[in-house]
């Protein structure tokens, strides 16, 4: 085959495979994990305004309790199977937010479940959010480190 040909053929396949591709909608996608995106944000913002007027909460406290209810809302609508419905339509916007972080930790905890406790969901829960929480620590200890000797 000459390197024409090849060419050629390269080209073909390259149209043929994209015939079967849908056309992908940037700004539309963009526009959605924005607007998914936001309003998980916002309801984490009204959150921390009902429980800073209801419970008189304020600083650190503050901030872990909403934490808290964020992560324990993204991981029952993962278990109830709504938040990969979510993550379907809305992209990247879902997995931003401390949501988004729950739901790749208890994702594949319930997928690998039927394996068993140790084998299935403990060594499967941090499949995802593993290499994440290793760089965080590892950035965390390195910025301090160098925090401390400047």
């Amino acid at each position: 085959m000459t390197e024409k040909n090849r060419e050629n053929y390269n080209k073909n396949y390259i149209a043929y495979v994209n015939s079967f591709d849908p056309p992908t909608h940037h700004f539309k996608n963009c526009l959605r994990a924005f607007a998914v995106g936001g309003f998980i944000c916002v309801i984490g913002q009204f959150l921390r305004y009902m429980l800073e007027a209801l419970f008189a909460l304020t600083g650190d406290a503050l901030a872990g309790t909403v934490s808290v209810i964020l992560i324990f809302i993204g991981t029952l609508l993962t278990g109830l199977g709504v938040y990969d419905r979510i993550g379907r339509n809305a992209g990247a916007g879902s997995i931003v937010p401390i949501t988004g972080f729950a739901n790749s930790v208890a994702s594949p905890a319930i997928e690998f479940k039927t394996e068993g406790l140790i084998y299935g969901m403990a060594a499967k829960m941090f499949i995802v959010a593993g290499p994440i929480i290793v760089f965080g620590v590892f950035a965390g200890t390195l910025v301090g480190l160098i925090y401390l000797f400047l």
